[in-house]
C-alpha cells in the first residue's frame, strides 16, 4: 500500500466544482493513487452490486413477489457494506496514515466524520 498517496486539487479558479458545490462553499477535491489490485476488488465487486441492482429493477418490473426482493436488496446493502469496509481498511492504513505522518492531524476529524456517517 506504499503507493496510496493523497493530493489535494484546488478548484477555486471556476465557479462550480460539477458537483454541485460552489467553491465559495469551499470545495476541494482529494484524489488516491490505489494499487491495481484493490483497484481491481473494489471495481470487481461494484459491477457485481451493479448487476444485482439491475436484477432487482427486473424483478419490480416483473412484479416479483415483495418478500424476494427485499431479500435482494438486503444482499446488495450487505455487498456494500462490505465494499465500504475494505475502502475503510485501505484509506486507514494508507492514506490516513500518511497523512498523520506529515503532521496533518485534522485527518482524524475527517475519518470520525466519514465513519459516523456510514454507521447511519
Amino acid at each position: 500500500m506504499a503507493d496510496d498517496k493523497v493530493k489535494s486539487t484546488g478548484c477555486c479558479e471556476e465557479e462550480s466544482c460539477g458537483d454541485g458545490v460552489s467553491c465559495l462553499e469551499g470545495c476541494s477535491h482529494k484524489t488516491s493513487s490505489r494499487s491495481q489490485k484493490m483497484k481491481s476488488s473494489l471495481i470487481s465487486r461494484l459491477n457485481r452490486i451493479e448487476g444485482q441492482v439491475r436484477g432487482i429493477k427486473g424483478m419490480i418490473d416483473k412484479d416479483i413477489y415483495c418478500d424476494d426482493v427485499l431479500n435482494q436488496i438486503a444482499a446488495v446493502q450487505s455487498a456494500m457494506k462490505s465494499v465500504s469496509r475494505l475502502l475503510l481498511e485501505n484509506h486507514m492504513k494508507s492514506c490516513v496514515a500518511n497523512r498523520l505522518q506529515s503532521g496533518e492531524t485534522e485527518v482524524l476529524d475527517e475519518l470520525l466524520l466519514t465513519i459516523e456517517k456510514m454507521m447511519k
